[in-house]
């Protein structure tokens, strides 16, 4: 049994909160806390990351990502610009959206954490793979992962503040 307030879940046996307001007020509807999960899980496409720089210059990446434990994971280079700008401020914004019809997605506004923890960032780096190579076995796979094992690359652990949503399949 839950109870939904404002856009914010409550379930009994513990708090589980998932801030979801309505991108587009007044045109489609806002995705609701299951179809959230649903997309953010089995949706395969870029995430566009929102970084700002030391200079207050903003910074668009596109990225693989990995939704799990209420959280989105993104593995990427130590020395990247998104590592840089992140490490001078660690609030990010993010977006998925699928272009195809039905129009719909995802974006918001998150803390990070850069893990660089090697033998933590594997299995996740894995997932990523599988997920965006469909193995771990193919070129780019087999390089993106040899990076990780050597340490040369973080893990960002993108936690959500809220989730602007959309749905404009009956729109």
């Amino acid at each position: 049994m839950f109870f939904e307030i404002l856009g914010i879940r409550l379930e009994e046996g513990g708090l589980k909160i998932m801030k979801i307001v309505h991108a587009s007020p007044g045109f489609g509807l806002k995705l609701t806390q299951e179809q959230t999960i649903e997309f953010l899980t089995n949706k395969k496409l870029n995430l566009l990351l929102g970084t700002v720089d030391k200079n207050g210059d903003p910074f668009i990446h596109p990225v693989w990502f990995l939704y799990e434990n209420e959280k989105l994971y993104v593995e990427t280079s130590k020395t990247s610009k998104k590592v840089q700008n992140i490490q001078h401020k660690d609030t990010v914004y993010f977006c998925i959206d699928d272009e195809n019809i039905p129009y719909m997605g995802v974006r918001g506004k998150a803390s990070v954490k850069v893990s660089t923890n090697v033998e933590d960032n594997i299995p996740i780096a894995e997932r990523i793979m599988i997920k965006y190579t469909g193995g771990l076995e193919n070129k780019v796979a087999k390089i993106l992962m040899d990076g990780v094992r050597a340490g040369q690359s973080t893990i960002l652990e993108i936690n959500p503040l809220y989730y602007s949503t959309w749905d404009h399949s009956d729109a």
